[in-house]
């Protein structure tokens, strides 16, 4: 996937993010350790490398971010965030975990990981509009 320009010259970034649900049905969330929404929590994900599917962008964010292996599924769903400089566009994919006893450790640009169930989440500083697109989705956690 490669980046595109907007209609006023931005860049677009092409991204993913990950919906990941343990057996539980608890959702896997990160911190964010760098901008944009540095400190708030969201779903892992970051930038498609050039030459990456989707899948393959996703699978290893995940890997970096929380050390848990994951394969990719269907598309959940798709937002545009405005950065200013930037706009990125990221796909959110359903993704599956291949160990279901896997505990999630913070890595790369991720401060800490967890899986959330909707008490916690309740409970979580978030990225703008994250439990209000998820719940559009019907992806939050039980």
């Amino acid at each position: 996937m490669s980046p595109g320009k907007q209609d006023d010259g931005r860049p677009v970034v092409p991204c993913v993010g990950a919906i990941v649900h343990d057996r539980a049905h608890r959702l896997l969330l990160i911190r964010r350790g760098r901008e944009p929404s540095r400190g708030l929590w969201s779903v892992p994900g970051g930038r498609v490398e050039p030459g990456e599917s989707l899948a393959e962008a996703v699978e290893r964010e995940v890997l970096e971010e929380t050390g848990l292996q994951v394969r990719a599924g269907r598309e959940v769903g798709r937002v545009r965030i405005d950065a200013g400089a930037a706009v990125y566009d990221v796909v959110d994919l359903a993704c599956a975990l291949l160990h279901d006893d896997g505990v999630p450790r913070a890595g790369d640009d991720a401060t800490e990981a967890v899986f959330a169930d909707a008490a916690t989440l309740a409970g979580l500083s978030c990225t703008p509009r994250l439990v209000e697109t998820l719940g559009g989705w019907g992806v939050l956690p039980d």
